[in-house]
């Protein structure tokens, strides 16, 4: 089957396999062998996590990016446009290019199901080999051993965080999660770990495979005199580094893993200093704290299950003390919502719950009966969607106040997608 467009294949692809979500390497492997028989691939930097993902991905890129390299990232989900999850130089690539890539998926897919992950995943393989990257960067899409990115041999894995999520898939303790993450680890190969207290079973995973691991706060680490920080990581050392682009304590850990993946690729990909400050001060990334300053300021984040949500939570109470906030959120059914409320309902005055066109979003129905057991402060219903109950909170909002959209990628999908074509900011 060929598509002249790329949403022509995107709602194809939708409907190809019987499961959105199917863990597994055996189908997207073997179309991997055939679309790319000798494995050609530059070098890999894998990335795994709970949350911080992301935020590696983006400041990795824009120190490569800054040093004068060409970079390919591939994250998902995307806020606003499919092309968003693959990009070259920081940039998006066109629908030419996916869509030629999918022909080619197409073309050597025999008899094998793909997810749409799965050939996204496949798709973006493809276009970096034949791109001349000097690095590329592959973000887990959900857990890691047996994640469609894992096909391809990293030459450094990097974990972020390991935190409570997607239990249905990978268990419901960080013990059992953490050895899922720990499946992108390769024997002989650099393992960072990101999390200041990783589950035994991760370091456990790097020793099993013969990895070279990396902890924070024993094998690298950072010291903040702000408004600058340190970094030290064996013999390598920088000082008075400039404080990271994106907000929250979190983001030192997370900067300080990448500047580690930089000096121990720096063999092979030299790095600056001047290129790493560039970097920390350039990082971009939409829908994670991302800031519309203004009488009334504007923060956007993904952030949707617990550990999330501390962060979120202490970076409300950081930046914006003592402000009123009003929170525009939804999440999906599956998701730890009670455990969310009761992290963020000390920081929210009014919450604005916003109904969402997708099966695995939670309805209204069953979001009254979470706030009916929780202590949760007032909360609003009856919303046709996003814009209508933006427009709600922000009618409620007096000068000074926050007004807070945060939760499902399909929710900040929507704002974004309001403020591009609307004034709801201003």
């Amino acid at each position: 089957m060929y598509f002249d467009s790329l949403p022509g294949w995107l709602r194809w692809q939708e409907g190809l396999h019987p499961l959105a979500i199917d863990l597994g390497l055996e189908r997207v492997a073997a179309v991997y062998d055939a679309l790319n028989p000798r494995h050609h691939k530059p070098l890999t930097i894998t990335v795994a996590g709970t949350n911080g993902k992301g935020s590696c991905v983006a400041y990795l890129e824009a120190i490569y990016k800054a040093q004068g390299y060409r970079v390919g990232s591939y994250t998902s989900p995307h806020i606003i446009k499919y092309n968003e999850r693959i990009k070259i130089a920081g940039e998006p690539v066109s629908d030419e290019l996916i869509c030629e890539a999918f022909a080619r998926i197409e073309s050597v897919r025999d008899n094998h199901s793909l997810s749409y992950f799965e050939f996204g995943t496949l798709a973006a393989l493809d276009i970096f080999w034949r791109s001349e990257l000097d690095i590329q960067l592959l973000e887990v899409g959900l857990g890691g051993r047996l994640d469609a990115v894992n096909i391809v041999d990293p030459d450094i894995a990097l974990i972020t965080s390991i935190g409570i999520d997607h239990v249905y898939w990978l268990g419901d303790t960080r013990e059992a999660i953490g050895r899922e993450k720990a499946g992108i680890f390769r024997a002989a190969t650099p393992a960072i770990v990101g999390d200041p207290n990783p589950p035994e079973s991760v370091m456990a995973t790097a020793h099993e495979k013969n990895a070279l691991p990396h902890g924070i706060n024993k094998d690298f680490y950072y010291k903040k005199h702000l408004p600058t920080w340190d970094w030290h990581g064996g013999e390598k050392h920088h000082f008075d580094l400039p404080e990271p682009a994106l907000k929250g304590e979190h983001q030192y850990r997370n900067a300080s893993s990448a500047i580690l993946a930089v000096e121990l690729l720096s063999g092979s990909l030299p790095v600056s200093e001047t290129a790493i400050r560039q970097g920390l001060e350039t990082a971009g990334l939409k829908g994670r704290f991302q800031l519309f300053p203004g009488d009334n300021p504007i923060i956007v984040d993904v952030g949707h299950n617990p550990e999330a949500v501390n962060t979120l939570a202490d970076y409300l109470a950081e930046y914006f003390p003592e402000r009123r906030v009003h929170a525009v959120f939804s999440m999906m059914k599956d998701k730890n919502i009670a455990g969310v409320l009761e992290i963020m309902d000390p920081v929210v005055d009014d919450w604005f719950f916003v109904p969402l066109a997708n099966h695995r979003a939670i309805s209204e129905t069953a979001m009254r009966e979470i706030f009916l057991q929780s202590p949760a402060s007032k909360v609003c219903f009856g919303f046709k969607g996003f814009a209508d109950a933006f427009n709600a909170a922000k009618n409620q909002a007096q000068p000074g106040d926050v007004l807070l959209v945060f939760g499902s990628f399909f929710l900040v999908s929507d704002c974004l997608n309001e403020f591009e074509k609307s004034e709801l900011t201003t």
